[in-house]
């Protein structure tokens, strides 16, 4: 990755972290400002910031959403904030309802839903539920690493098994593979997919990017476990960062389809709120010499402004860059062997089904 020196007037960042600052929480009237000099140890290196975990007592498991530009309605997530923490990531402002900053605390204060599976059987045995496709979860990341000590989002899927009720998992984390059993036996009925967000295949990059994530190396290997296990895997490049990571769609596209993904979608980068100045930060501290380009080119995406949240545009953006991405985007994948938009309509997580749905007696065993 090309870069060129640190802005020196950054204090040192936090090591492993994708955000480099606190940024102030808009529904706080006070916030509390730490002076720089009192991140670093004894020979000027900034300390590490430990990963603190809450409980987190919801109680309903199931999030609606009625957006257009989302191509599901139901979503469930055993985790608030994420550790892996993507400088870029849309989700960081939910924290502050949290009374939290969007900034470092987003990916080191996380709350935990213990009650996620518990919550989640109550849900589909409702005479009201209607079954359908849940996402896991389209916010934070449900294999983020304490989910390897936690098992939250297992448990959950064997929920999902239980009742057949079909799931889409959103993941760039290798965990996922522990499960690619449990997501084979679902998707014989047609109700698992699992997309695996593949942002770049630079791993000094992605290191800095998504600090906690699974390298792309070992995303890759995740599309081939799953593929092997029966389990239908679509490739999310996500997000594109116009000046950043663009230029990677081809060979993104090809490494995916090789490793055995059926299909592939990509989002524009967006930085809502707090997310701009997080995201900016980044750029300062670790390409400066790319920071304006790259802002430069994520305005002609968003009518002249950093962000502009209007449905329809808010994924993919608007306007001559836009349209000349999507062309760039739709070519790349065809070269790479996957099929059309029309014919990827019943592929992934579009192809699932709710037709083997039950609510299981208590006689009745798992399959």
């Amino acid at each position: 990755m090309p870069e060129g020196p640190h802005d020196p007037q950054l204090p040192p960042a936090p090591p492993g972290r994708g955000a480099g600052i606190n940024t102030p929480n808009r529904f706080e009237a006070q916030r509390i400002e730490i002076e720089p000099g009192a991140l670093v140890d004894d020979d000027g290196d900034p300390l590490p910031v430990r990963t603190q975990f809450f409980r987190d007592d919801t109680q309903g498991i199931l999030a609606w959403n009625d957006s257009p530009d989302i191509p599901f309605r139901v979503g469930c997530s055993p985790y608030r904030g994420c550790e892996h923490g993507c400088a870029y990531c849309f989700a960081r402002p939910y924290h502050e309802y949290l009374g939290f900053s969007a900034g470092i605390e987003f990916e080191s204060r996380i709350l935990i839903k213990e009650r996620a599976p518990e919550l989640l059987r109550e849900a589909f045995s409702k005479k009201s539920w209607q079954p359908q496709i849940v996402a896991m979860s389209g916010i934070t990341d449900v294999y983020q690493p304490v989910e390897r000590r936690m098992q939250i989002t297992r448990r959950c899927l064997e929920v999902f098994a239980e009742f057949r009720n079909p799931v889409a998992l959103i993941t760039k984390n290798h965990l996922v593979t522990r499960d690619a059993e449990l997501l084979g036996k679902l998707a014989r009925f047609r109700a698992a997919s699992v997309a695996i967000s593949l942002t770049t295949l630079d791993g000094e990059l992605a290191k800095k990017l998504e600090p906690r994530a699974s390298t792309p190396t070992r995303r890759l290997a995740a599309i081939r476990e799953l593929t092997a296990a029966g389990v239908p895997v679509s490739v999310l490049t996500a997000p594109i960062i116009p000046g950043l990571n663009d230029h990677e769609i081809p060979s993104l596209l090809a490494a995916a389809r090789e490793a055995g993904a059926v299909t592939g979608h990509y989002t524009v980068v967006r930085l809502p709120l707090s997310v701009e100045p997080i995201f900016s930060e980044w750029l300062a501290r670790h390409v400066p010499g790319q920071k304006e380009k790259i802002l430069g080119r994520i305005r002609e995406f968003r009518g002249g402004k950093l962000y502009r949240g209007k449905f329809g545009e808010r994924m993919s953006g608007s306007g001559a860059a836009a349209e000349q991405l999507r062309q760039f985007y739709e070519v790349s994948s065809r070269r790479a062997g996957f099929p059309s938009r029309e014919e990827s309509l019943d592929i992934g997580a579009r192809g699932l089904s709710a037709e083997h749905f039950r609510v299981p007696s208590a006689q009745m065993t798992l399959w």
